[in-house]
This record gives C-alpha cells, structure tokens and sequence, in this order.
C-alpha cells in the first residue's frame, strides 16, 4: 500500500514527465502494446517505480544523465523491485527518444516472456 508520501510524489511526477517519459506514455497507455495495462508513477515498496503493468509484474525505468553517477543507487533499488517479485528493464532517456520502435519492441519482448 502507497504512503500518502509517495501518492503525492506520484502525482508530482506525474504533473512534471520528462520528454522520455512522454513517448514512452504515448506508447504504452490505453493497453496500446500488445494489450497489456500501464501504470505511470507507480508506487512499489519504497520506490515509485515509472512505468509498471502489474499483469506482467514488469516494471520499465527510464534513466536521464543523473543516472550514470548513481548506479549504485539504480542497482539496490532493482534488487529491492526484484526481491518484490518484478522483473526490472531500464533505457536510457536517449534510447525512447531515437529509438522509440527498439524500445517498444524490447519491452513487448519482456511482456510476453513474463506471460509464458
């Protein structure tokens, strides 16, 4: 269950998307890829996760420059997201931007893998 903490800070980021998390939404919401449901600053455990179908308990994290310095960081909390049953994929904020096909096409792969 969500703290009220993470509800508002869901919504914060929400209201506040990058260019990445954008294209991304645009193409995944409304069940778009391969039927499957998203969910867009989602709360799971501590975190609040980007993207997250909870049919497939698969998260999708998109990572911007910030993350090259905090790897460490970006490797405990998918340890934590694992632990708590999801399978964790990450992109760069660049790979949505030129490459939305390839990503769209990376995620779709990880939907059905976690549906077989």
């Amino acid at each position: 269950m969500a703290t009220p903490y993470q509800t508002g800070r869901a919504r914060d980021l929400r209201r506040d998307q990058t260019e990445a998390e954008r294209r991304l939404w645009r193409l995944v919401r409304n069940r778009q890829l391969g039927g499957f449901n998203f969910r867009r600053q989602f709360p799971i455990d501590r975190y609040v996760v980007d993207f997250a179908c909870a049919e497939a308990r698969l998260v999708v994290e998109l990572d911007g420059g910030q993350h090259a310095e905090r790897a460490d960081a970006d490797a405990e909390r998918t340890k934590v997201l694992e632990a708590c049953g999801w399978e964790v994929v990450r992109f760069w904020n660049g790979d949505v931007i030129e490459n939305e096909r390839g990503v769209s096409d990376t995620i779709l792969a990880a939907l059905k893998l976690a549906r077989a």
